[in-house]
């Protein structure tokens, strides 16, 4: 069992690039939706150190705030791509 947590932003098509590739390895995660205002993103900045999303956090690998849609998804495809 993951324990992925994706920040998003709803209508983010960056956003939708990684969740569609969790879908596709059949994976679990806890979605967070952030504020569209950057200036109201605390909980992703905490996280990532910026306010873009997607943001991964991936406790179990120790991944505590992988921003950028094309390294989330590689990282999920070289992580969990091989148990599907």
């Amino acid at each position: 069992m993951s324990n992925l947590v994706l920040y998003e932003l709803e209508g983010c098509p960056y956003c939708a690039k990684v969740k569609n590739k969790l879908a596709e390895l059949d994976l679990e995660y806890e979605p967070r939706m952030v504020p569209r205002s950057h200036s109201e993103r605390t909980e992703v900045k905490e996280v990532s150190g910026q306010t873009g999303v997607p943001v991964l956090v991936d406790e179990e690998h120790d991944v505590r705030g992988m921003p950028e849609s094309d390294d989330i998804i590689a990282y999920l495809e070289e992580t969990y791509g091989s148990a599907s």
